[in-house]
């Protein structure tokens, strides 16, 4: 497959407020991922967490599916692949990527494509979207983290039961179980995910970054060590600051307070 035909899979937008779109974008297959596709996906992540002129990244879909997962005509290439090889796993990518990413579930986001949802720091569904385990009904064993993360997220039984019956979750169903943030109308997906973007955005871009992994370094740990952590690094970065910083915090902070918020979710 050549290098364009790769890039024209896995689109990659920037604007000038800082918000990076990747959309993957095979929309007559659903958006199934070849093994050349999930190498650029995880390089392309990796490439805008490093990017200075990126705040926010947005991953999408084409059509009708977010990703319907691996494509099994070419199984092998994929499964046999080294499941190890950190460089090339997009979940791997995502979950080391210091931006907020959103995903904006459109449709389909089945096995696979499951997993890279679940990787997203924030998630938008349409109220029709079908979050799909169907590794039980093909015999394929997860490796980028479904097994372990939809538990910790809706709760072990109702993961059990998604997983060995590999039965649909619909957006709604995604909202009210808290898989995802915001369900909303079919075509309104982006748009929201734009919004809570921009209002990522109106913030303290080194403080979201800090704010960002306390919260998943912290979700690794058990609660006593998470809030030890949190206490370390408030330390450090307290510690940090000059005094010319604590003043331009307080003139910062009474600006504010004499008008009214600007932004709504």
């Amino acid at each position: 497959m050549d290098q364009t035909r790769i890039e024209n899979l896995i689109l990659v937008t920037r604007d000038q407020n800082g918000i990076a779109t990747i959309t993957i974008n095979r929309p007559k297959s659903l958006n199934s991922l070849t093994r050349p596709m999930i190498v650029r996906l995880a390089r392309q992540i990796n490439a805008l967490g490093k990017d200075d002129s990126v705040r926010v990244i947005i991953l999408t879909g084409s059509g009708r599916a977010f990703c319907s997962g691996v494509d099994l005509t070419a199984a092998e290439e994929v499964f046999k692949g080294d499941v190890k090889d950190v460089e090339a796993d997009p979940a791997a990518q995502m979950e080391q990527c210091k931006k907020p990413i959103i995903g904006a579930v459109n449709g389909f986001a089945v096995t696979a494509g499951f997993e890279i949802a679940l990787a997203c720091d924030i998630l938008i569904a349409s109220k029709g979207a079908k979050f799909m385990d169907t590794h039980s009904r093909f015999g394929i064993f997860p490796s980028w983290g479904l097994s372990q993360k939809l538990s910790r997220v809706i709760g072990a039984n109702r993961a059990r039961e998604a997983s060995l019956t590999a039965m649909p979750i619909s957006g709604e169903q995604a909202e009210s179980w808290g898989l995802v943030n915001h369900a909303v109308e079919e075509g309104e997906v982006l748009k929201k995910a734009r919004e809570v973007a921009e209002a990522i955005i109106k913030n303290n871009q080194d403080m979201v970054l800090k704010y960002k992994a306390v919260i998943n370094d912290g979700l690794k740990l058990d609660l006593a060590h998470a809030l030890s952590l949190e206490k370390e690094r408030a330390h450090a970065y307290y510690s940090g600051m000059t005094k010319d910083q604590f003043q331009k915090m307080q003139e910062f902070i009474a600006g504010r307070s004499s008008k009214t918020p600007s932004s709504k979710l």
